[in-house]
Parts: C-alpha cells; structure tokens; sequence
C-alpha cells in the first residue's frame, strides 16, 4: 500500500519546499506547484489524496480551483486551504465550497500535521460509509459454519493475501458483493479504498466517463479506476460492459496506465481489480459479446459462489444476523422465528438467493406483531413474494413499448400499489420497506395518483 499522496499548493517558494520537507519526513508522498496553473496540470497528471491550498495566487486563486474542482456539492478529495490574509468571508467561502479546514498563516507545524492526518483519516472514512451505507453495522465477513462456506472463506483469505485479480461467479444475490469486501479487508490493499461500480447500472453511453474519468477545458473528472488508486476496484456484472469499453480496460491493464475522456496525457494508476458476473463469460465470449483477451485477464482466479439452497444448514444463522441487523438498522420489533419456520426456509429454493432471504425477514419484521415469526406468515411471506415477481414480470411487459419516463412511472405506480396493499395501506410501514422517506414517499404517491385510501 503506497503512502498518500499531497499536492501543496503555494506561490511562496520558502512555503512549499518547508511544508514538503515536512510532510515527506512524516512519510507522506508529496508534490507541489507553484500557482494554480500548475495546480490544474498536476491533479490532471495524478489525483491527489489531499491538497494543501493556498488562497491568494498571481495566476488563479483557490477560491477559483475549489469552484472548478466541486462536483455535485462534494470535492474528490480533501482540500486543506491556507491563506496569510484570511477573512471571516474567505473562510466560509472555503468551507461551502467543501474545503475540509482553513489554516491561517504563518502555520503552525504542529496543527499542520494533525489537520492533515485527520483529513485523510476522515475521507477515508466517508468512503467506506459510501460503500456501507446499506449496514448498520459491517459484515466482516461471509456467515455461514457450514463446510461449504469455511472452505470457501479460507480460500478467499488466501487468494486475498496475493494480488490476483479476482472473478466472482454465481447467481444474483448469493453474496459475491460480500465475498469482495471481505478479501479487501484481508488484503495487502485494505487501507486503500475498494471502489465498486455496478455496470448494468450505469448507462452505456456514460460508461466510459464513469470508468475512466473526463476531462474538458478546467473541469476535470475522475473516474472509479483512478478513485481506486491504490486499492480495489471491484466491478459488478462486468458482462453488461460495452464491447468498445472493454477494449479500453484490457488497454489501460496491459499497460497500467490510460487516458481520461477528452485527456492529452496518460494516466498511470495502481489498482487491483476484482470483477462479478451471474452470466457465463465463456459463452458470452463464444457469443461475441465479451472480449476473450479481457476474460483471461479477469478470470486469474476464479471464485464461484454457491447459491443459498447449497448450504441451507446456515440459514439459521442468517435470519439472526438480518434480525439483529433491522432492528439496529431500523429500529424494528425483535421477532423470532419459530422452529417450524426455519425448517421451512431450510427446505425452499431460494430462488433470490441471500438477498431475498434479506428482504423476507425486513418484511415480516415490519408487517408482523407477534414475538414469534410462524409458518403461516413464512408462507405468506414466500407467496406474497412470488405474487411480487409475477406482477413486475407483467409491468415490464405491458411498459416496454412506452418511452422511458412514461414506463418508469407506470412501473412505479403499479409496485407502490402493490406494496402498499402489502402493508394494509400503511404508508409508515410502506417507507419502511421501500427504503424512502415518509415526506418524499407521499409526494411521490401524489405524484403518480396513488390513492392511499382506496387501497
């Protein structure tokens, strides 16, 4: 793991070779520039992890760079700014603009290095909130004490230890997400950040923007392969990429290193990749619409990841971790499930793999009342759920010939509807269970002409 990475921004010489001199004798790897000019071109050559900036510069001010570098209300990285003509106005100008800390002139060597550790600490920790947000507490690793599932966490840790690139096969939610986190957290990389980014769900015409970054004119934008720096970038159904931005990894692989979007200069980065997929990538590659060369390159070491019903013997151990999970996460009613119960989840198919047995237990967790989850609920629970999937089968098919607005609102319409039918028309219970928040839930609803009370 390579030690972070600062840019310092100064246009008083004496300054930057003094806090550069510093920071480097605390172990960090330093770069400066003399003005914002240089500024732009060095952060175009290599994001920084921080940047330490001065305020009031010949050439473009840092009020200026901070504007320019501001993508959707947020900075991609920490910025430390630093003036010796600060103004109560130029400092909140800083923070809005998301700076994490202003430092006044002359510094004070001491503050410097604390300020600094803790603004990389602090990103540090909003990415992995980023990449957790979906848990209340963190899964450290895959549940399970059947044999099936030691075997394959030991031979995730040791595969872990190396820096293999990694391809999880399996079905959609058996866990391969899980799986990636977990070998992160073993790994040599696991200081760095593990930046996933879920291909089906990135339109095609962005893909490479959000792969590889973009620049135009001053605005620059970093891509998940340079966010991942470092690190691991773990790729989601890899099989919905592109042909033509395919290519373009297996290229910036070979030589590690690539170009922005609309960039002049190369790129050089120092990233793992772990990739998923729930396809067959050898028919997809006889099938012409997965890169062989690429498939080698990803597929160093396969990990295929056993669907649910494989080993049923855990899932008595996943409905308490759920449990314990919702009721932290959510503040829901501690329910258990009877005997009865269990010995009939042990004997279903599980045809959504862990991440329906998730959403089963979050689903009787709000609708039910009785400290005991029973058969018949489970029952209910299980055929409420086929009932589901058929109807978003039959909304998919009367909304594909509709323009894509006019079909996410009918799809919408009709599962908000059916949700909410679901909870006898508790729309506290319905936030709940869709995830949204009860004020935007009720607008939307108005939105669409969803009738709380005639459902």
């Amino acid at each position: 793991m390579s030690a972070p990475y600062i840019l310092v921004v100064d246009d008083e010489p004496d300054i930057r070779t003094l806090v550069q001199e510093i920071l480097e004798d605390e172990g960090f790897e330093v770069n400066i520039a003399d003005g914002g000019g240089a500024a732009r071109k060095a952060c175009r050559s290599r994001r920084p992890d921080l940047v330490l900036l001065d305020i009031w510069m010949p050439d473009v001010d840092g009020i200026t760079l901070l504007k320019e570098w501001e993508e959707e209300g947020t900075l991609p990285f920490p910025v430390i700014v630093m003036s010796g003509h600060g103004t109560v106005e130029t400092a909140v100008e800083a923070t809005r603009l998301g700076a994490y800390d202003f430092l006044e002139k002359p510094l004070s060597l001491a503050k410097l290095l604390l300020t600094v550790e803790r603004a990389i600490e602090a990103n540090k920790l909003r990415q992995e909130n980023i990449g957790l947000k979906e848990h209340a507490r963190p899964l450290l690793e895959p549940i399970g004490k059947s044999a099936l599932m030691q075997r394959l966490r030991e031979q995730a840790k040791r595969v872990a230890l190396h820096d293999s690139w990694v391809l999880f096969t399996g079905e959609s939610g058996s866990g391969k997400e899980t799986f990636a986190r977990y070998m992160h957290s073993c790994s040599d990389r696991k200081d760095g950040p593990l930046v996933i980014m879920s291909v089906g769900s990135i339109a095609r015409e962005n893909s490479e923007v959000e792969l590889f970054g973009s620049e135009d004119g001053d605005v620059l934008h970093y891509g998940r392969l340079e966010q991942a720096n470092g690190g691991i970038l773990f790729l989601q159904e890899v099989a919905d990429m592109d042909l033509e931005t395919q290519a373009r990894l297996h290229s910036a692989i070979e030589g590690q290193d690539f170009m922005r979007v609309g960039g002049v200069d190369p790129v050089k980065v120092d990233v793992r990749i772990f990739a998923s997929t729930h396809k067959d990538l050898e028919m997809e590659v006889q099938s012409g619409r997965f890169r062989e060369d690429l498939y080698y390159h990803l597929n160093v070491v396969p990990l295929p990841i056993p669907p649910l019903r494989d080993h049923c013997e855990d899932i008595s151990e996943l409905l308490s971790f759920y449990v314990d999970l919702f009721v932290a996460q959510e503040n829901l009613p501690y329910r258990r499930f009877s005997m009865a119960a269990q010995n009939r989840l042990r004997n279903y198919t599980w045809p959504g793999n862990i991440r329906e047995l998730k959403n089963l237990v979050q689903r009787l967790l709000i609708l039910g009342g009785n400290d005991d989850v029973e058969l018949d609920e489970v029952e209910n629970g299980l055929s409420t759920h086929s009932v589901h999937k058929a109807g978003i089968s039959s909304i998919a098919t009367g909304a594909i010939d509709l323009p894509l607005r006019e079909a996410r609102e009918q799809f919408e319409r009709e599962y908000l509807t059916h949700q909410l039918q679901v909870c006898d028309g508790s729309v506290g219970k319905l936030s709940k269970l869709v995830g949204m928040e009860r004020t935007n839930l009720y607008r939307k609803l108005r939105a669409l002409g969803v009738d709380v009370k005639q459902t």
